[in-house]
């Protein structure tokens, strides 16, 4: 029986000022993908990844259009290298905001529509984040449940909590901007290997997002979900869904709740039975967690 393959998206924070500006050149599937894409946002996108500024790429509501766009206009590249990887693929899964690459690559929703959806979450989560100074904080070399204990030593009445479980020894933290501070602290006396405050606008995956929650459910409700036609494995529950309804519903829950990235990796290469990835977009911080989960399984990227 022939080795089951599936594709990763990444999620915020893989964006990079270059990125998309060589495929779109040589690639007119691309470049069409982002004139859409810019005609639907109103302004460049296109320019905006091939030129930047950085400050205005790494906002959040302008990364994750970008990186949705150029994740699927590297689809695209592979589309037409190799169509018989892609007919093969047997199942998807996106790193938070790649989770809606993934579902319009697995057509859930259309490339418009998603690009609606992401645009809406982007923008709302970078107004919640600005409305509570907050932030994340990533921890390596700790177990899990040491670093949930550090959580509540560090807490202080504030909100801070386990927000991505990516693969083993990285753990990300998410909450108030004291918070982090004391837990970063607290992680670094604990003998984490090394401590890194991350360059995002705010406490994703918390209930900090919250107010993010109200503005994508009601675009996501004007938004026609169909059944996905191949497995699509959720940052919820690391769980397969069919129904579209319930797929609307995780969507939602996924922005206050935590990434379950090393389950989903396993859910896929254990029961699902997938023996090879292509990560496909921008960066390849999905390749690198891959190997710390499983060492052996080929992981080849498709960049933007």
């Amino acid at each position: 029986m022939a080795e089951k393959t599936a594709f990763l998206f990444p999620g915020q924070g893989a964006q990079t000022v270059g990125m998309a500006a060589e495929l779109s050149a040589e690639l007119p599937q691309a470049a069409e993908l982002f004139e859409r894409a810019s005609q639907q946002l109103g302004y460049d996108l296109l320019q905006l990844c091939s030129e930047g500024p950085a400050d205005q790429l790494d906002s959040t509501a302008y990364s994750q259009p970008a990186i949705y766009v150029a994740s699927l206009a590297a689809l695209e590249r592979i589309k037409l290298d190799a169509p018989e990887i892609v007919a093969d693929c047997a199942a998807a899964a996106g790193l938070s905001l790649g989770e809606y690459t993934a579902l319009v690559f697995a057509g859930v929703m259309s490339f418009e529509d998603g690009l609606r959806v992401v645009a809406e979450r982007g923008s709302a989560m970078q107004d919640a984040a600005e409305a509570s100074p907050s932030g994340m904080v990533s921890i390596l070399g700790l177990e899990v449940e040491a670093i949930e204990g550090l959580c509540e030593q560090a807490a202080g009445g504030e909100t801070l909590r386990v927000a991505n479980l990516l693969c083993p020894g990285n753990t990300v933290v998410s909450g108030s901007t004291g918070a982090c501070e004391r837990v970063a602290e607290l992680a670094n006396e604990a003998g984490a290997m090394r401590v890194v405050p991350l360059a995002v606008a705010g406490a994703f995956h918390t209930e900090l997002m919250q107010p993010a929650v109200e503005r994508l459910s009601a675009v996501l409700a004007d938004v026609e979900l169909k059944a996905p036609r191949l497995p699509v494995v959720s940052n919820v529950d690391a769980g397969v869904h069919d129904d579209p309804d319930e797929i609307r519903d995780l969507l939602v829950r996924q922005v206050c709740s935590p990434v379950l990235w090393e389950a989903s990796m396993r859910r896929l290469t254990g029961e699902m039975g997938v023996g090879s990835f292509y990560e496909i977009g921008p960066g390849r911080v999905l390749r690198g967690l891959l190997k710390r989960i499983e060492r052996k399984t080929p992981c080849e990227s498709v960049p933007a």
